[in-house]
């Protein structure tokens, strides 16, 4: 299918307008304005090689994640039964709230960074604080050790989040974009599920036994954390991020590296096919210019961004954080078969962003985000009711949960692309921070302890409850994205929110 070219983009010129087209010079070091077609000449291209390596070498960061908040949950009970521990539940609980509370301050602190000193320098500070500290978590020996260990942990995933979305974003091209972010992010649920498969071998006692099984499950997420590192060196800084910041010939000689590795030769931009955008250089966006942007400037995209990000997450970890005591408390499952019931929970939380990712270009973003928020909101009150009345078993409350979040995994997933792509490059990071903190507070704090209260009952009709309550706000959110969400599909990050540092 041929492909509209994208309109917008970027070249050099200094104070007023050296075009700087496919040459390359040096310029002076204050008011420089460029005129760029780089962003454009990225998303003409097809897609190659050198884009599934960057996502398979950055995108895997939402696979250590499910495997960390997995391993977490699946090895508590170990963690309670160890001979040098002795873990308690309010242990745990302190445990679980340290890695949340590292993963909201690493989000904010690393994508203001993200925003200011680059992308490729904080992707490889935050991989590598992630894999020391799980590593580090191996060998724990008390409850001061096990809970810094596990914050510092969250500070690297949640780092890792603001460097990785920006970075991909803006390497993609734009019409593969959506369905390039929602798989990514789905790809959370093969490390769940990575994570349910290592906790069920080893801490089996006839295969290694608890007390060691749960060091080596944590050693599992630092080799796959020195793999990735090792697959990072070769992923080049973003481009776009470098003409903004004053490195024009860099940015040029990647994109021409890039042009090459994909087409066999360089992209002829002295023809006019690819649109310029002029901007003026600058070290760093002011932390004043950044607040105004994200809340007066861009005020209705941050509400919405707002919106679908609270929903989803209250909807996603109120769930997902209370399943295992719904099969335990309700279905009589025991707590070491649990596992086996994550697996499918897992297989439709992939297989959804897989198989409906493509539709977010096609058919467009305010239209699949109002489909798969609002069929999640709706789902899940008719799945509630049936909890309700006795009329599920445990197999068939797991194959709702596994259709529910068929859709409600692409809606999530589309949360963070909304908040990824709608922001200036300069605020991408930081706008993407502020969101993750927002919804990763909001569902690891607010949605888990109600519905864990509401189990505590007893009562299905109270759990049912706490269902209708979460299929209200996707609902809501489905009604709020139809409204006022941008229709970004298949359009350049430049056209959908122009640099702050642009000169038109």
């Amino acid at each position: 299918m041929p492909h509209p070219r994208p309109s917008n983009v970027m070249e050099l010129q200094q104070s007023q307008a050296v075009d700087y087209g496919p040459a390359i010079s040096a310029v002076a070091t204050t008011d420089r304005v460029v005129a760029t077609s780089i962003p454009a000449r990225l998303d003409a291209l097809p897609w190659s090689g050198f884009h599934t390596r960057v996502v398979l070498a950055l995108g895997i960061t939402w696979i250590l994640d499910g495997l960390e908040v997995t391993l977490a949950g699946a090895l508590s009970g170990a963690l309670k039964q160890s001979p040098m521990l002795h873990f308690s539940n309010l242990d745990l609980g302190i445990a679980n709230s340290a890695y949340l509370a590292g993963a909201v301050l690493g989000a904010l602190g690393f994508g203001w960074l993200t925003d200011r000193i680059g992308r490729k320098k904080l992707f490889f500070i935050t991989l590598a604080l992630y894999l020391s500290a799980t590593a580090a978590t191996a060998l724990s020996w008390n409850i001061a050790s096990y809970a810094l260990f596990r914050f510092l942990t969250g500070a690297g995933i949640g780092g890792e989040y603001t460097a990785i979305n920006s970075t991909i974003q803006e390497l993609v091209p734009a019409r593969y974009r959506g369905w390039t972010d929602l798989v990514i992010n789905g790809s959370f649920w093969i490390g769940a599920a990575m994570g349910a498969v290592a906790a069920i071998v080893l801490l089996d006692p006839a295969v290694i036994g608890a007390d060691l099984g749960w060091r080596l499950a944590y050693l599992i997420g630092a080799a796959i954390g020195l793999v990735v590192l090792l697959m990072r060196m070769w992923i080049p800084e973003s481009p776009r991020w470098l003409m903004i910041h004053g490195r024009p010939d860099q940015a040029h000689k990647i994109v021409d590296d890039i042009e090459r590795s994909v087409l066999g030769n360089d992209q002829d931009a002295s023809d006019g096919r690819f649109p310029k955008m002029r901007l003026k250089m600058r070290d760093h966006t002011p932390i004043g210019e950044v607040v105004h942007t994200l809340f007066v400037t861009y005020r209705q995209r941050a509400l919405v961004g707002l919106v679908l990000m609270a929903a989803q997450a209250f909807f996603y970890n109120a769930i997902f954080f209370t399943f295992a005591l719904v099969l335990t408390d309700f279905y009589g499952i025991s707590a070491d078969h649990v596992g086996w019931y994550l697996l499918p929970f897992a297989a439709g939380n992939f297989l959804g962003p897989l198989l409906l990712g493509r539709l977010f270009d096609t058919l467009g973003r305010r239209a699949m985000i109002m489909f798969t928020y609002g069929a999640s909101g709706l789902l899940l009150a008719l799945s509630g009711y049936l909890f309700s009345i006795g009329a599920l078993s445990a197999q068939g409350q797991t194959i709702a949960w596994m259709v529910i979040f068929f859709f409600a995994s692409p809606a999530a997933s589309a949360a963070y692309l909304t908040v990824s792509e709608t922001f200036p490059l300069e605020v991408r990071a930081l706008a993407i921070a502020v969101f993750y903190a927002v919804g990763t507070g909001i569902g690891g704090v607010v949605g888990p302890a109600l519905f864990g209260a509401l189990i505590d009952t007893g009562s299905r009709d109270s759990v049912f409850a706490g269902y209708l309550l979460g299929a209200f706000l996707m609902i809501a959110a489905a009604i709020v994205a139809w409204r006022y969400a941008v229709s970004a599909e298949r359009k350049s990050l430049e056209q959908i929110a122009r640099p702050l540092a642009s000169m038109e």
